[in-house]
């Protein structure tokens, strides 16, 4: 047998086997009627995605934000839309709040079954932009917003021996990325808070699901909030957030992460993009260091001058004019609708 012969063989193999794999897990993925979700940050992006995602599973919902006016918006679309759902103001960086809102959540359904651990925050621009309460706000957001709603529901579920507790971390909890440091840094705090809970949890019945996004088109960059040369920074940010191939569909991201719910897996890492930069940098990561810097000295802006004004203040992507000029928006076509389905405020 020639070796072309050989290799087709191989990969059609490889191709039906990963299709009986996917039949196998699809078969084997449960029933989440009548469960109930607590989302935090499901007033928008990525939580309202899964919140409408989970809700035409037969789930009953929980949403918590921030903004009330935002919160409620949400809540009236997925109402309309048939889904049995609760909105609660919540910050959940105040663990008083968080105990406050599991509380609530528990009163009015008599259960949480799953818990996403969503709510998160972007700040885009260099080391020397960045002040040590970035690093606070980063961590107090997207490392304690996932500490806090956990361990105030574990004792719950231990005493059960059921439940799913499912962290929306990011490929920046894998691979730190330029420009995003204090982003990085909390979220490889939460991807190791996660990974460690699912070792400790793994004689138990109740579960822990690691979700790690790559870039996805929600809209988030009207959102991020910029520092250094802000509306250079907020360029290259909002065009990776908004591209086909360099982002994923909120959709169809949302989609993915409830599949693994269902069928309990442990880790799932969104976009082709995302799984190549996790999986090389697993094998080499001196090699990936490299390039990241290379790469960010090469593509990304320089640092603002230490005498300019903004050097150290944070802007809004909203706030920024260079991403309102017609050619910027004919870039962002697809970002700014993405804007628009997700609920982001200043769409």
């Amino acid at each position: 047998m020639t070796s072309p012969m050989k290799l087709a063989l191989v990969a059609t193999g490889a191709a039906v086997g990963m299709m009986a794999r996917n039949v196998y897990r699809r078969s084997q993925a449960r029933d989440l009627t009548g469960e109930v979700v607590l989302i935090t940050g499901g007033s928008r992006g990525l939580g309202l995605a899964l919140a409408r995602r989970f809700a035409s599973r037969g789930c009953r919902l929980a949403i918590c934000a921030r903004d009330k006016e935002e919160l409620e918006r949400a809540r009236m679309g997925l109402a309309a839309a048939g889904a049995e759902v609760i909105a609660i103001g919540c910050d959940i960086t105040k663990r008083s709040e968080v105990d406050q809102l599991i509380q609530e959540v528990t009163v009015h359904y008599g259960r949480i079954d799953i818990l996403v651990t969503n709510a998160g925050q972007i700040q885009v621009g260099p080391i020397e932009s960045v002040v040590i309460e970035d690093f606070e706000d980063a961590m107090n957001v997207m490392f304690w917003g996932t500490v806090y709603p956990t361990l105030a529901l574990l004792p719950v579920f231990l005493e059960r021996n059921r439940g799913q507790i499912v962290n929306i971390t990011s490929i920046g909890g894998k691979v730190s990325v330029p420009h995003l440091l204090p982003y990085t840094s909390a979220k490889y705090a939460a991807t190791g808070f996660s990974e460690g809970l699912r070792s400790e949890l793994s004689q138990t019945g109740v579960k822990v699901t690691t979700i790690a996004p790559g870039l996805m088109r929600t809209g988030s960059y009207n959102a991020a909030l910029y520092k250094g040369d802000q509306e250079a920074e907020a360029a290259w940010f909002s065009v990776g957030a908004s591209l086909p191939g360099l982002s994923m569909d909120a959709d169809r991201a949302a989609r993915q992460i409830v599949q693994a719910v269902q069928c309990g897996d442990s880790e799932k890492v969104l976009t082709v993009p995302a799984n190549l930069l996790a999986r090389v940098h697993g094998l080499a990561p001196t090699l990936t260091g490299a390039a990241m810097g290379l790469a960010g000295s090469l593509l990304l802006p320089k640092a603002a001058s230490p005498a300019s004004a903004d050097n150290k203040h944070s802007k809004p992507g909203w706030g920024l004019p260079n991403l309102q000029s017609p050619k910027m928006r004919a870039v962002l076509f697809l970002g700014r609708m993405a804007a628009r389905r997700f609920n982001q405020k200043y769409a």
